[in-house]
């Protein structure tokens, strides 16, 4: 039996334990107890003997553990907000779908300016009002409302356009 494999069979259960009780879930305990081991193995040069080996260990699962939450939130952030889409039709989801996505550009590409610019920037461009009236030496408040504008016109031409 190798070092690690004595390391893994001493510590195991105290580690499974330890997740166990941070977590209240044995799969999720399971999984994060062998992450705990693999990573142990590509950074056992980092163990300095400093502390106990549990120590060490637990030192580990936690971090994997508070890891594995945070990842947890952002993905039930954003499913809820992928479901409030689903619930709530408005532009940015017809812009998911290709073919309506097609319709948008194309309705997009006949608006006058600084609409269809200041559209652009905040839907594709991603960016805030601020920036956009920032480029075009405006007010945050001429921002907004050029993009509730441009968004209203745009919605009236595909309900135009709707068969």
């Amino acid at each position: 039996m190798t070092d690690f494999e004595q390391i893994y069979a001493d510590y195991f259960k105290p580690v499974y334990a330890f997740v166990l009780s941070l977590s209240r879930d044995a799969a999720i305990a399971e999984d994060i107890t062998q992450e705990t081991f693999l990573k142990a193995i590509k950074n056992i040069d980092a163990f300095k003997g400093e502390c106990k080996m549990s120590v060490w260990l637990c030192q580990i699962a936690k971090n994997s553990y508070f890891t594995y939450v945070d990842k947890q939130k952002r993905i039930s952030q954003e499913t809820m907000l992928e479901r409030a889409n689903l619930r709530s039709p408005n532009l940015e989801d017809a812009l998911a779908n290709r073919e309506q996505a097609y319709r948008v550009h194309q309705a997009l590409h006949r608006m006058d300016e600084p609409y269809k610019e200041v559209f652009t920037l905040r839907i594709f461009g991603e960016l805030s009002f601020a920036q956009i009236s920032g480029l075009f030496g405006k007010t945050e408040s001429w921002a907004r409302v050029t993009f509730y504008r441009a968004k209203k016109r745009l919605l009236a031409e595909l309900k135009e356009d709707s068969p």
